[in-house]
């Protein structure tokens, strides 16, 4: 059987996303997959911070034969096991997920504040009569 690395679409209409997968070479570009063993997502504006790769599963995957298709081979040599970029991809991955959690804590905050309005603007009814931030009857 010929297994190789390549790329699975996912995502949707002008956002794509791309999972990095071990595949027979037979199957479809979408089909069954072995093993997923890293991502791909063109959309992030850090360069570094696109792929996403289990370092230790790609390097068995190249140990035992698998073949790279051609894009995915661009991207093992930037950021592989044993890639060019492998240090700034690993500080842009570390930077991201820092903003994520940063965006989230402050989604949170901003949650909060959002019940505590409803919740002063029903005036604590438990008829469940009361308006909506910005309701007029």
């Amino acid at each position: 059987m010929a297994v190789r690395l390549r790329m699975k679409k996912m995502g949707r209409r002008h956002r794509p996303f791309y999972r990095i997968c071990v595949m027979d070479a037979r199957t479809p570009r979408d089909g069954r997959e072995i093993e997923v063993v890293g991502t791909y997502d063109p959309m992030v504006r850090d360069v570094d911070a696109r792929v996403q790769f289990k370092l230790d599963r790609v390097a068995y995957w190249l140990s035992v034969g698998a073949q790279p298709t051609e894009k995915v081979k661009v991207l093992l040599k930037k950021y592989g096991p044993n890639g060019t970029r492998l240090k700034e991809n690993q500080e842009a991955l570390a930077r991201l997920a820092e903003e994520r959690a940063k965006r989230a804590a402050r989604a949170k905050v901003a949650a909060a504040a959002l019940a505590r309005q409803v919740k002063r603007s029903s005036g604590g009814g438990a008829s469940g009569e009361g308006s909506v931030a910005g309701g007029e009857e």
